[in-house]
């Protein structure tokens, strides 16, 4: 899906270069010390490849109270992963994955204990066969999935973009499922669903005083759960969400897409959940993660190199936003930045985090890049800026789809955010995808709108009016200055590392940002999931 090249200067085709440039450089980097690292999320993901599912006896995630019990809050065991004592436990006391992770969340299996076996050379040789065995019967099964995806792709076929997202805005799967496929029925190409937050992130931000909504865990001793207490994005949903979509697109004749958006410190856990639910596109962002979730650099690079290389061979989309609003630089200074430069700060953060996708092997169809940052109906000369934004992310990934996600706004910026779309689609070309927020029955005039601008945008392009505006001198220096300020921030990015753009810790220097003391360099050269990957 290569897109027209889109008109710059000279001079910003070689600014926008560099700062492609620097994006590659760093993520090539921090790319090689992702992979060398663990973090709680990640085990708990090579525990649910395992085959752990549910939960244990007191209703909380199995994946997550193994991971608990495991590591212990150590960081010498967490550096040396649970891979190998889980599956030298499972040769030990003869069960199936899913009855040892009961075991161990109860206490009854002791795994720190059973890693001493791996001092036995023929004891860990078994356990690495064995550990092997159960990340590849989970690869077959993602395999599997994306051989069902492309068949029903083939036989439905798929509408030619612009497609619509819409999110779900239920809560529960007790109408979940109908809600999704009356989004469907009312024009939307792509449903949304929310993922709750994982358990690790509810405790963590507890312990700062900010409550999260509440989990609901499945009850161990109800066979039946009542679906008002499943929330919408659980995994036990999103099957029953899958099912119902197929139903609804073959309905609908054309393919209906599945799409999840996750809390922080969840991307391992996500894309696990996205491969074997075969979910079709996920929202995953590491800076965004870093800049505005204020979670630790070294723990989001390390979950979403996970997330990527999983998905990259699961087929999935991975949806990166247009990046996060970078402040810090302002606070430093105590003068808040022009729209110029707060646009580029947000491009450099979307440059790397596309660059690190490309690096975990995304392929560019693979790839769906924010077009608008979510402020952009607020700012004053929003039009120039508009086309400017898509000039730019247009020219910098012709062969990648842009994703246009209408934010929540009011008043004067929602009434003008569909023309800056219709705007925007001037210049983006085909292959974009457009969020829009509306109940079911609000969809059907948004989904006709939207199609609308899409038709008056192609006109205009195909009367060179596109290329017309883009080559207007306001467009062409809003770009500059983007562009300066992303090549800026990267260049600072690289010699003074993230306090460029996080500014100093609340009490000082130090490593208190959310995940920070659950990622180290892995200590275990052996990783059943990199291996099986390099097999490949």
């Amino acid at each position: 899906m290569s897109q027209p090249a889109p008109v710059l200067e000279p001079s910003l085709r070689e600014s926008l270069d560099r700062v492609l440039a620097l994006a590659a450089d760093l993520a090539g980097a921090w790319s090689a010390r992702a992979r060398a690292s663990t973090t709680m999320a990640r085990e708990r993901a090579i525990v649910r490849l395992f085959g752990v599912a549910g939960v244990d006896r007191t209703g909380l995630p199995l994946a997550s109270a193994v991971v608990e019990r495991g590591i212990g809050g150590s960081r010498d065991r967490l550096a040396a992963g649970i891979a190998l004592p889980f599956a030298v436990a499972l040769g030990e006391y003869e069960l199936p994955p899913q009855a040892l992770a009961m075991d161990v969340a109860s206490g009854a299996i002791d795994l720190a204990l059973e890693a001493e076996l791996l001092r036995l050379p023929e004891r860990r040789a078994t356990a690495e066969v064995e550990a092997r065995r159960l990340v590849r019967a989970a690869l077959d099964r993602i395999d599997d999935n994306r051989t069902a995806r492309r068949e029903l792709l083939d036989v439905l076929g798929e509408q030619p973009r612009p497609w619509v997202a819409a999110s779900l805005d239920v809560r529960s799967l007790d109408v979940a499922p109908d809600s999704a496929e009356a989004f469907i029925k009312a024009g939307a190409d792509v449903v949304r669903v929310h993922t709750p937050a994982v358990r690790e992130l509810v405790l963590q931000l507890a312990d700062r005083g900010v409550e999260q909504h509440a989990r609901h865990p499945r009850d161990p001793e109800e066979p039946n759960e009542d679906p008002a207490t499943i929330p919408a994005g659980a995994q036990r949903a999103l099957s029953v969400l899958r099912a119902r979509l197929d139903e609804a697109g073959a309905e609908a004749g054309r393919y209906a897409w599945l799409a999840t958006s996750a809390s922080a410190l969840a991307a391992p856990e996500q894309a696990i959940v996205a491969a074997l639910e075969r979910v079709d596109a996920v929202e995953a962002d590491p800076l965004a993660e870093i800049v505005a979730g204020g979670v630790d650099p070294d723990r989001a690079l390390a979950d979403h190199s996970f997330l990527r290389r999983l998905l990259a061979r699961a087929g999935t989309t991975v949806i990166v936003g247009a990046g996060p609003l970078v402040v810090a630089p302002d606070l430093a200074r105590g003068v808040p930045s022009d729209p110029p430069t707060r646009a580029g700060r947000a491009f450099a953060m979307q440059a790397l985090a596309i660059a690190l996708a490309r690096a975990d092997g995304l392929r560019p169809e693979q790839l769906l890049a924010g077009a608008f940052v979510p402020w952009l109906a607020e700012e004053r000369d929003a039009t120039t800026q508009a086309l400017a934004a898509v000039l730019v992310r247009r020219a910098a990934w012709p062969e990648v789809g842009l994703f246009f996600d209408e934010p929540d706004l009011a008043g004067r910026a929602r009434a003008r955010w569909p023309f800056l779309l219709a705007l925007g689609l001037t210049v983006a070309g085909e292959g974009s995808v457009v969020g829009r927020r509306a109940t079911v029955a609000e969809l059907p005039a948004l989904a006709e709108q939207t199609l609308a601008a899409a038709s008056v945008a192609a006109e205009l392009a195909a009367a060179r009016g596109a290329s017309r505006a883009a080559k207007a001198a306001p467009v062409q220096a809003q770009s500059g200055g983007l562009l300066a300020a992303a090549e800026i921030t990267l260049r600072r990015l690289a010699d003074d590392g993230w306090r460029t753009v996080l500014g100093e810790p609340l009490g000082g220097p130090g490593r208190d940002r959310l995940g920070a003391d659950a990622v180290v360099e892995r200590s275990e050269w052996f990783d059943p999931f990199e291996l099986e990957l390099a097999a490949d």
